[in-house]
């Protein structure tokens, strides 16, 4: 049976803003998804992830939930746990899943908390742990810099890579058709960035584009700084930009990121909000809200909760998220299976859906054509512009 990444309907309108293809590989031989009918053994699962980010406990939690929609797993309702909290999140999972097939092992669990200096040690004590322990027998690495760290031949223990931007990119793997590791499988959406960027140039018509990012390797693939450069030559728009510094969200950086926003308003007319440790509650509400006064459309990269507080559009993520987590559990299912990571399909394309908010709307005075033609297409809207606490 083909994966749900395969079965994406998309509406006649939404195809008018939105590049979507299919046609990859699927996997090279055919697994079940569902769990064996006698139990053979408990498969003991581990966690690692660069840091936090908001992402990770809803990636988490949609594979949990999934895991027991196959029957892998009894029903369970998950406690809601933010970023900061995964280590809590996961030894929650340890202690109350129970199942015949799967343990989610509460002191696999490794976290270094953006802290660089901290990366290497803790990657070192992760792969010692797969290679000599030998009762690890799945990995779930949780972002582009746990995919960098786990996807190697360190070790030999399946690894499972979820929230990864750009896999290639990241050198994470070689192509989206191989992971490059009989061990690794990282799910991969090849045309993601470049979707949003022209469903955005296709709607709003900018002429000066803003974007502000931290100007390093990593920071730049999360950003998608690639593609807006080579899509801002092929449709003839200027890039604007500006760096904001590293190191995470420390109360100096967000300041700087705010400030470094604003420094774009009066030399752009429309502003890509890149994933960045500095776009976060604490910042967020004055970035969207100096371009909304200014009149300036804001399309966030990272999904339907920025543009629930106060970013005019994005891609839907509630359908995504939930389409991504099952393309996850399906490979870690197919794993339990027999099947080789590197033999399964990594393409998963999200959902090609619009979120739009109409309080962001009215605040920068869109044309009442687009704003109509939105108001009917859009997936998911929004009435006002809301604030996390």
């Amino acid at each position: 049976m083909k994966s749900l990444c395969r079965k994406i309907s998309v509406s006649v309108a939404v195809i008018l803003f939105l590049s979507f293809s299919t046609g990859f590989a699927a996997d090279k031989k055919t697994y079940s998804t569902s769990p064996p009918a006698q139990a053979v053994k408990k498969w003991r699962i581990g966690y690692y992830e660069g840091g936090p980010y908001k992402n990770y406990p809803i990636t988490l939690t949609a594979i949990v939930n999934s895991l027991a929609g196959l029957g892998w797993i009894e029903p369970l309702t998950v406690p809601q746990h933010d970023e900061k909290e995964m280590g809590k999140l996961w030894a929650w999972l340890g202690a109350n899943v129970k199942s015949k097939y799967i343990e989610f092992v509460p002191d696999v669990f490794y976290s270094y908390n953006w802290k660089k200096e901290l990366r290497e040690q803790t990657r070192q004590t992760a792969i010692r742990r797969l290679k000599e322990s030998k009762n690890i027998d799945l990995m779930i690495a949780m972002g582009t810099v746990a995919g960098q760290d786990l996807a190697n031949n360190e070790h030999s223990v399946p690894i499972v890579v979820c929230e990864v931007m750009d896999a290639i990119a990241s050198k994470i793997i070689p192509s989206a058709e191989d992971s490059g590791y009989d061990h690794v499988h990282v799910m991969v959406d090849p045309k993601r960035h470049i979707r949003q960027i022209h469903s955005f140039h296709d709607i709003i018509g900018f002429k000066k584009l803003g974007v502000a990012y931290v100007n390093s390797a990593g920071a730049r693939t999360y950003a998608a700084i690639e593609h807006l450069h080579k899509i801002a030559k092929e449709r003839n728009f200027e890039l604007v930009e500006c760096h904001v510094p590293e190191g995470g969200a420390t109360p100096e950086n967000n300041a700087k990121a705010i400030e470094c926003a604003k420094s774009l308003v009066p030399k752009i007319d429309a502003f890509y909000m890149t994933v960045a440790a500095t776009v976060n509650k604490e910042t967020l509400p004055q970035i969207v809200s100096a371009m909304n006064a200014a009149k300036i459309p804001v399309f966030s990269q990272s999904g339907s909760d920025e543009v629930r507080q106060g970013a005019l559009l994005s891609i839907a993520t509630s359908d995504k998220q939930s389409v991504y987590a099952k393309f996850h559990t399906d490979v870690i299912a197919k794993i339990f299976n027999g099947a080789k990571p590197r033999d399964l399909d990594q393409v998963c394309e999200a959902p090609p859906k619009i979120a739009f908010n109409k309080a962001a709307a009215k605040a920068i005075d869109l044309k009442d054509d687009i704003y109509q033609l939105l108001l009917k297409t859009a997936h998911e809207v929004y009435d006002k512009i809301e604030v996390s606490k």
